[in-house]
């Protein structure tokens, strides 16, 4: 037991996630039927780049069950699944990539028949809004003006995995890992390219829509890496998998469809 405890502790600290929760609004209104119903928190386990559009559609779920408290974890599907594997607090993964949830699929963590394709996303290549360095494809990337790529870390950050297939497909990946600086998760990169830090990065074209601060110079060359789908499930370990469920159900609804389609994802 104390060795599992220092494992959870040890992944904890090397891995840092962005905690959100929503649903507290039911407390706070004072009203007296449910807060003589306990309310029941669901942990949901998120790529960074849902970080947005989960704000949103959790307080449209909250809205109809104020019993029910979201506390979302955003940070790399890699470092997501790792915690998941030790034991850290779980109901829901939502994952950027399929090679992470199949790992926890293969390992039984999942709860069985909740595993499904959810969203589809694109991959872009951006530069700062006033960059002086000329970007207008990925073939540019090779030229010596080109000094320091925002990338995400490759071994468990998705975006980063796509990138490198991306350079495979090109031919540059040597090159490009010389030049490479790597991100946690795909919001670093972006806050990098951001802050004019970096010449250019890779991220999804919906983390791009969410700043003025950079440019979209290029989407990825067609057939260069595997399709960007994000899988969702349950976990079977979880204490509310009703509740659970319920909230993946609602992902897949009408309502939820529109709001995934406003901040740019294609919904499968």
């Amino acid at each position: 037991m104390v060795n599992k405890i220092s494992r959870l502790l040890a992944v904890l600290a090397i891995f840092s996630f962005s905690i959100w929760s929503a649903g507290c609004g039911a407390a706070e209104t004072k009203n007296t039927a449910a807060e003589s119903k306990p309310q029941k928190e669901i942990f949901v386990s998120a790529a960074a780049s849902l970080t947005d559009v989960m704000k949103e559609i959790s307080a449209a779920y909250t809205k109809n069950h104020p019993d029910t408290k979201l506390t979302f974890s955003f940070g790399s599907s890699g470092a997501l699944q790792t915690a998941i594997e030790q034991g850290a607090p779980a109901d829901i993964f939502l994952s950027a990539a399929q090679k992470q949830m199949n790992t926890l699929d293969k390992e039984g963590i999942l709860a069985e028949g909740t595993k499904k394709d959810l969203l589809i996303n694109k991959v872009v290549l951006i530069t700062p809004k006033d960059s002086k360095v000329e970007i207008t494809s990925f073939a540019d990337l090779t030229s010596d003006k080109v000094k320091r790529i925002a990338l995400g870390e490759p071994k468990g950050v998705p975006v980063g995995q796509y990138s490198e297939e991306i350079f495979t497909s090109l031919n540059t990946l040597d090159q490009m890992k010389a030049k490479a600086v790597y991100g946690s998760d795909v919001r670093q990169v972006l806050t990098w390219t951001e802050a004019d830090e970096v010449d250019c990065g890779i991220v999804y074209a919906t983390d791009a829509a969410t700043s003025t601060k950079i440019k979209v110079v290029a989407e990825a060359p067609a057939g260069s890496h595997k399709p960007v789908i994000y899988p969702a499930a349950a976990i079977k370990a979880s204490k509310n998998l009703d509740e659970a469920k319920d909230f993946l159900a609602f992902l897949a609804t009408p309502e939820v469809t529109k709001i995934f389609e406003k901040y740019g994802f294609q919904v499968k």
